[in-house]
This record gives C-alpha cells, structure tokens and sequence, in this order.
C-alpha cells in the first residue's frame, strides 16, 4: 500500500505559515486529482488547495484551527489503485454561509477544475457539491423549493435566497446579489426589482443599501454570561496589526483635509448612471474620486512613490488600491494599471473589485504592487479621518460621506452637496506643499467633473 504526504505548500506569497481554516475530506473519503481538499487562511488570503494525489485518504496529520509552517505534512492519501476517474456524488445544491447556492454553478465549476490541472485556487467557486459547512449526507440534484417548505425553514438556513417577493412569490436574483444583499443586510422582499427578469440587480440592492442607515442594520445583543473573550491574535488580525503597525512607526504620517462642494460629481454621477453605455455597471462617486486621483498623480508624481532606505522610487503607473472591509478583515486590493483605462472600464475594475472582496475571494497577488491608495470612510456615513499609509506606499486619500449642507456660493447660501477629503502622505517623500497641490487638485475634480475631459 502506497501512502503519500502532502506538506503544506507557499501559495505564491513568500509566508512561512498558514491557518489550517476547514477540511473538505474526512479519513476514508475518496479524492481524485484537482478536488479541493482544505481551506486555509494566509495574511489577509483565504485559499483552497486541491489534491496532488488520486486515492483514498488515510489520515488528516493537521487539525482544523492550527498554525503549521510551509512544508509540514497535512494529509496522507493512499494512492494504490488510485481513485474513482468521476466524482462518486453528484453536485447538489449546497448552502455557503447561509445562502442557498446555484447548483448548475456548481456543476459547470466542478467540470472546469477536474479538466485543469492542479493549481491553487481562490475562496470562490465549490467543486463536488462540497461546502464549508459539512453535512451528514449528500442532498438530490436541486428542485424548486416549495413555498411551505420555505416558511418552516429556519431563517439561517434560507436567508435572502428565498424570501418572498413584493407579490408573495420568490424572490428572483442571481447568487452573487443575494450573497451581497446578505452582507449588506438588505431584505431582498423589500427591494423593487428592475433587471431583465423582473430580477433584484445588484445595482437594486446597492440602492436599497445607501437608503438604511448602517446602525439600524445592527441588532443590540445581550451582555454575554462570560466576563471576558479572548481571541487568538491569527491570520488575518495578526496579519493586519502587523502591517499598520510597520506603517505608522517606520512613516512619519502628515495628513490634510478640505471640504469640497461635491453637487456637479452627484449630477455627474446621476448622468453616468441614466447612460445606455454604463447600463448594469454600479456607478458611484468612488469612481469619480478614483478619476481624480489618478489626474492628480500625473500633477504632483512623487505621490505616487515607494521609499527605501536608498532610494525614492516614483511610479509612472497607478495601481489603485481599495481599502475594503471585509468579514475577514481590511483588505486592499489595487485596480493594475488604472491610469490606462477608461471610465467605464475603471467602473467595471472597482465594481469587480469590491464583488470579489465581500465574496473573499481576493487573492494575493491582487493586493500587491499598489502604488496610492482610496479609502471611502462615506460608506460608513463618516465625514474624514486620518488613514494610516497602505505599507510600501506614500499617500492615501480618504472619502468622507458627501451630505447636503448650506454652502456660500456667489455671496448666496445655497443647499449643496458637500464632502471633506482627508489624505494622509510619508513626509519623508511628500513635503506640505506637494501634498496641498494634489489633495487641492482632487478636490478640483469633485467639484468640476468637466475637468477630467481636459
């Protein structure tokens, strides 16, 4: 009998160890080569990784919750005789996170991984009806599910998914939507649909979203029994402290800020959104500020910078990263070459971008190599802070929430569209005046979309 160890690899990041999160096989299960046997959790990355052997597994040699160096032996697969060539379960409806999933999504993800060979892949699509959430046994291929079945269901296990509509029947919107409604804490019955289909758009429920305040969608708990919790400083966290740690005591921070009349971006906006060109793409005024900030670059380029000890290194690229809070933690991942594109097609990037974040299913390599960075404080109804510097940058811009305020405009006080920007720069690189003209030159935009077709 031949037994084969699979020792914990680098996944492409350089660390030298990772969290074991979740197995997806038990001892005695069958796997074939490509099926995802485990999720762990790296800095700010949760990945799975597939089996490089076809057999039966004998033994799991780590248990779910630990730390273990790269290199260290995880499973052992018995490989004599190999393993069934074809999933022995067929793929099945399967509940991720509470959220009933598309089980022909499921099927066509399956077939892709079996026909490619072994690679590490990102915290997305399932592959042999396998979820994190393990169950007893495997369910039939999907049926609708009827309407008394969804009313005794337990409302964790059917969540947004099946919600009743504005006419009493079931909600219609695709996996990704009912996954964002879900994070966003909107009730999809609640929501009016205007896609296609009479679906709920992810653009629906975004709207739906800006209308709640976000302290509404927080439930008070009880005090718990326990005096106190303590939680293991791992993965993510440890990952994060880390990095905002080197940040603020190895740059000296130096921040500014400037109220800006925000009312043309909002038009602008409202224009962008009503466009036959911009149909189904989420348009924000993100967009707008992340146009302006890359206009800006081209002004002031030390900006856009990295310091070493030995040298200022200037980018004539822009890699813009997204500060995003995620369930697993701030991550920012960077839009590559964002200097390059379009408008609609930086919309397409952000609104990609922010999907694959509340997904997490962002990998490593995209929240590498950014040059400046965007954190929109506004979506938490915040009107400025000071952010710390994105580790290996020099600047980073923050978005407050823009709200109608009285605004002097002409010597007339007028009801305006109004929002603070805050930007925070390594003062080794970027003295006060660079940072005053770019911020300003920000602040230009906002205030005069028009300016951007210069």
């Amino acid at each position: 009998m031949a037994t084969s160890h699979f020792p914990l690899p680098d996944v492409g990041e350089g660390l030298t160890e990772a969290e074991i999160v979740a197995w997806r096989v038990r001892p005695g299960d069958p796997v074939t080569m490509n099926q995802v046997i485990v999720e762990i959790e790296t800095a700010k990355s949760l990945v799975e990784l597939p089996s490089p052997f076809a057999g039966t597994v004998s033994a799991l040699l780590v248990d779910e919750g630990a730390t273990v160096e790269v290199g260290t032996d995880i499973i052992a697969i018995d490989t004599a005789g190999g393993a069934p060539a074809a999933p022995t379960r067929a793929p099945s409806a399967t509940a991720v996170d509470g959220v009933v999933a598309d089980a022909a999504a499921d099927t066509a993800a399956t077939v892709s991984k079996e026909e490619s060979p072994a690679n590490l892949v990102g915290y997305g699509a399932k592959t042999h009806g396998v979820s994190r959430r393990r169950k007893p046994a495997e369910r039939p291929a999907p049926a609708p599910v009827p309407a008394q079945a969804v009313q005794t269901a337990p409302a964790a296990a059917v969540a947004p998914s099946v919600q009743g509509g504005p006419a009493g029947g079931p909600v219609l919107a695709k996996p990704p939507v009912r996954r964002l409604a879900k994070d966003l804490g909107v009730n999809l019955a609640a929501v009016t649909p205007t896609g296609p289909a009479n679906d709920v758009t992810r653009e629906d429920v975004l709207r739906s979203s800006q209308q709640v305040s976000v302290f509404r969608n927080v439930r008070t708990p009880d005090w718990p029994a326990e005096r106190e919790e303590r939680i293991p400083v791992k993965g993510v966290r440890k990952a994060i402290a880390k990095a905002m740690v080197d940040s603020a005591f190895t740059a000296p921070h130096v921040s500014v800020f400037v109220d800006v009349d925000a009312t043309r971006t909002m038009e602008f906006v409202r224009r962008l959104k009503n466009s036959a060109d911009f149909a189904g793409v989420k348009v924000s005024p993100l967009l707008i500020m992340a146009k302006a900030i890359i206009w800006a670059v081209r002004r002031n380029p030390t900006v856009n910078s990295t310091w070493t000890d030995e040298e200022i290194i200037i980018h004539h690229f822009v890699n813009l990263g997204i500060a995003a809070a995620t369930p697993r933690g701030l991550i920012v991942p960077n839009v590559k070459d964002a200097h390059t594109m379009s408008l609609l097609n930086l919309a397409q990037a952000l609104e990609q971008l922010t999907v694959t974040a509340r997904e997490g299913k962002t990998q490593p390599a995209e929240m590498a190599d950014g040059t400046i960075t965007i954190t929109n404080l506004g979506s938490f109804g915040m009107d400025t802070g000071t952010p710390i510097l994105n580790p290996g940058e020099v600047s980073i811009v923050a978005l407050g929430t823009i709200k109608q305020k009285p605004w002097v405009v002409d010597g007339e006080v007028l009801v305006r569209s109004v929002a603070t920007l805050g930007a925070s720069f390594d003062h080794r690189v970027v003295d006060g005046d660079v940072a005053s003209r770019f911020l300003a030159d920000v602040a230009s935009i906002v205030e005069e979309p028009a300016l951007l077709l210069d």
